[in-house]
């Protein structure tokens, strides 16, 4: 596969649990709708790939021991990826749709990751709950929605010095960078743009994270 996907990292342990996770999301999408993206080489190019972005974009915060909420996890992407790249982070994968959240619990328990922790709810419920406020250091999110609107649903999730890293398309960034430096608390800034591999399209980062260390 090193030479299939030379993007992707070399790690023999990383790349076989892709491989075990791409094989499960095709036979789980047979009976529920998980997700349109399924044929391999898309699978590894926009759902590996682009969870990876964030690491990748900001390297140094792999290393970091951060407690990491990702809101509307769908199938798991960027959250299993993360896990799976990021041993030391501790992530949360919230989603309101119950046959995705079962489907990354079973992920969790097959890929043995100890780090991800699976909540089935909405952000804006799980807001207003104790255990959720300030309880981590990076939020992110990605195709789910306008970054206002997620910002507003979780603003109690980020623990003072915490802050959001967004994955956004280039043209949902630029709508959603004049948004929220209108009504949004923090420092809101832009990655430039990044490509995915083999041409499959632009992505931005949103960020008002203090310390992105790029």
């Amino acid at each position: 596969m090193a030479e299939e996907f030379p993007f992707l990292p070399a790690d023999p342990a990383f790349r076989a649990a892709c491989e075990l996770l791409h094989r499960e999301l095709v036979e789980a999408n047979s009976r529920v709708n998980l997700t349109r993206i399924l044929e391999r080489r898309d699978f590894y190019v926009k759902h590996v790939a682009d969870s990876l972005l964030l690491v990748q974009t900001f390297p140094r915060l792999r290393e970091k021991p951060l407690r990491v909420a990702d809101i509307g996890c769908g199938a798991g992407f960027p959250s299993l990826v993360l896990a799976l790249a990021c041993p030391n982070w501790q992530l949360t994968a919230i989603d309101s749709t119950g046959k995705k959240t079962a489907f990354v619990q079973r992920m969790k328990e097959l890929l043995r990751l100890d780090n991800l922790t699976v909540v089935t709810g909405r952000s804006r419920e799980l807001d207003r709950r104790s255990e959720f406020r300030h309880a981590f250091d990076l939020v992110t999110a990605r195709a789910v929605a306008a970054a206002p609107v997620i910002v507003a649903d979780s603003r109690n999730f980020p623990r003072p010095g915490g802050g959001y890293i967004l994955y956004k398309t280039p043209e949902q960034a630029a709508a959603d960078l004049i948004e929220l430096r209108k009504h949004a608390a923090g420092n809101w800034r832009v990655t430039p743009v990044l490509e995915l591999p083999e041409g499959a399209g632009a992505r931005q980062f949103l960020y008002n994270y203090p310390e992105p260390e790029r």
